[in-house]
């Protein structure tokens, strides 16, 4: 049965009600607090060689974990469905008081465990209530051998509440209240960052040109603040590691990602040597438009004479359709994010930019966060945060240590959920124009992956290292902005975003350092998934939800090994991966002649 007049707005309520005014939030988070006090007394109290103490603590700390993710995924929720909601901007800060406390009763459980000789640690392990942590506990135990001490450790989290994560939540704050003026239909609007992204990609190469100027124009007048807070996070980070002694700026970003450095240099050099055949798509892209080079904005410029629309309704039945035919349980899964209201897509202002799906661990539900216009790109991005959404699902029942996956591995299953239904977009369109236009708004996708964020990754790997010598300037940023995109896009490009660096959300994100190749890793981990899901069907599905299960508590490279049989440091994988993509570019360029 098709699903009609769908919900675009999410429902909150059933986590708490009251929204940003709710008293039942007000009184959870209160709770917290005191389980803050608790969990650090008990920790302080805890003797490792007692293994009921252990074990007791780390259940302890499970669920005040879950806790403050729920809280805090709500009012993150609140917060980006209104930019100006004050009451929720309070209530973040006051999250963040309570979390740098949290981090710092980890700090001192960390601590505990590096007094554990390496075969005290092996017993403790095997302790029936511990065993299920063992990953976990282990990972946490080599991390703090790395760190400071306990003192210094909760010093810095207390020092990154009004610093490190301040510039962050002040440049949301601000992106999040710029109007930028816009001229259409004769009438002058005041849109939303998010708004103006839209247009970005308009058909009529006159809107996407203007709406770029009106975009670098208006980043170009928050400049000064967007450098200074760029400058201070980078520089909150360097001083960290250098009180760790840690030497590489990549360090944490593996670690986090639990991935080998060798693993991400294969991943760029196999994408480095396969990059001529994407040079050739956008040299042909540029010879459709008339163009003697594509401008930045010309990439994500639709093809074709047909502007493929989907009502949301339609969008919502036809990922339902296409989930079903590798993973029925997605597909049910995603009916009843549908139905349920658990998806925000309206296109309404005072929305923040972007997309996210956030996970309500003890409510075992999930919600999505997107602005819907129609789009092919916007299909994509709604099956991609279905795909995260049931990620999480699949893992509800394990315990709560065990869920927290790395960002890498997190885009693997909205990756993967993206690809199945841009396939089936290409395979079912009506008219061979039609079939272009999907085509190519796929290997858009490749385009981002292997060149765009190949660029975020060269700006801040080499911005960290100018960062160390002292602040970098407005001019010196630009420059090395426009210098990877250059190297990124093997300089196919006539026009490129100097303004990217205070554009892009991701640079300013604190939780997760270098918040770029995971993005490139998860697209082709997940291509090389998709092609085992093509070839076996619905048989797959079990292997699947297994690969994602063992997410929260593998290396990238033990669980490629355990569920594909493939080693990641080798080339063999990522060129296998690739060539999905590759053929894209070889039909489009067939069907373009």
């Amino acid at each position: 049965m098709k699903l009609t007049k769908l919900p675009q707005a999410w429902n909150l309520e059933n986590i708490f009600s009251g929204g940003s005014a709710s008293e039942e939030l007000k009184t959870y988070i209160m709770s917290i607090e005191e389980d803050v006090e608790n969990a650090k007394e008990n920790v302080q109290k805890c003797n490792p060689e007692s293994h009921q103490q252990l074990a007791d603590v780390v259940e302890e700390i499970s669920r005040l974990s879950a806790k403050l993710h729920e809280s805090g995924a709500f009012v993150g929720c609140l917060v980006a469905q209104d930019v100006k909601d004050k009451d929720a901007l309070a209530l973040r800060g006051k999250l963040e008081q309570i979390s740098a406390k949290y981090h710092s009763v980890w700090t001192r459980f960390d601590e505990i465990l590096t007094h554990v000789s390496d075969n005290d640690w092996k017993t403790i392990l095997q302790y029936d209530q511990l065993y299920p942590y063992s990953f976990i506990l282990s990972e946490r135990r080599s991390h703090a051998v790395e760190k400071l001490s306990y003192d210094q450790e909760s010093l810095i989290n207390d020092l990154a509440v009004d610093g490190y994560h301040a510039w962050s939540n002040l440049y949301d704050m601000v992106v999040g209240k710029m109007n930028i003026p816009f001229e259409e239909d004769g009438e002058v609007k005041e849109l939303s960052v998010g708004q103006l992204d839209n247009k970005l990609s308009s058909k009529d190469p006159e809107v996407r040109h203007r709406a770029f100027e009106s975009y670098e124009k208006a980043w170009e007048e928050q400049e000064d603040f967007c450098a200074e807070a760029l400058n201070h996070l980078a520089g909150f980070r360097l001083s960290t590691y250098e009180h760790r002694d840690w030497s590489s700026v990549l360090k944490e970003p593996l670690s986090i990602n639990r991935m080998s450095q060798e693993t991400l240099d294969t991943m760029w050099d196999v994408i480095v040597q396969h990059k001529n055949k994407f040079v050739k798509y956008l040299e042909r892209k540029a010879d459709m438009l008339g163009l003697e080079k594509l401008g930045w904005t010309d990439i994500d410029a639709p093809v074709g004479s047909t502007e493929t629309k989907l009502s949301y309704d339609e969008a919502a039945n036809f990922i339902i359709e296409q989930f079903n035919q590798y993973n029925p349980k997605m597909s049910e899964f995603s009916k009843g994010a549908f139905e349920k209201a658990w998806i925000e897509a309206e296109d309404r202002s005072g929305k923040r930019p972007g997309g996210f799906c956030t996970s309500f661990p003890n409510s075992k539900e999930t919600r999505i966060f997107m602005t819907y216009s129609g789009t092919p790109s916007n299909v994509s991005t709604l099956a991609h945060e279905l795909g995260h959404a049931y990620h999480q699902h699949v893992m509800d029942d394990l315990p709560y240590l065990n869920q927290n996956y790395a960002m890498n591995v997190a885009e693997t299953a909205s990756t993967y959920a993206e690809m199945v239904v841009s396939d089936a977009a290409v395979a079912n369109a009506k008219t061979e124009d039609e079939r272009l236009v999907l085509l190519e708004d796929k290997i858009q996708r490749s385009i981002a992956f292997f060149m765009n964020i190949h660029a975020r990754f060269l700006f801040e790997t080499r911005f960290y290292k100018e960062r160390e010598q002292g602040l970098v300037s407005v001019s010196r940023l630009k420059e090395l902005m426009e210098e990877a995109q250059k190297e990124a896009h093997c300089d196919a490009l006539g026009e490129y975003h100097p303004y990217f660096w205070a554009s892009k959300l991701h640079f300013y994100i604190t939780d997760v350092p270098f918040y770029n190749f995971p993005y490139t890793f998860g697209y082709l981990f997940s291509a090389g998934i998709y092609a085992k899901a093509k070839e076996q069907g619905t048989a797959f599905e079990e292997k699947y939800i297994a690969l994602l299960k063992d997410t929260g508590s593998m290396s990238v490279e033990e669980l490629a090994e355990k569920h594909l049989g493939e080693d990641l440091t080798k080339p063999h994988f990522w060129k296998q991966a690739i060539q999905s993509a590759v053929q894209d570019v070889e039909e489009f360029l067939d069907l373009t002649k």
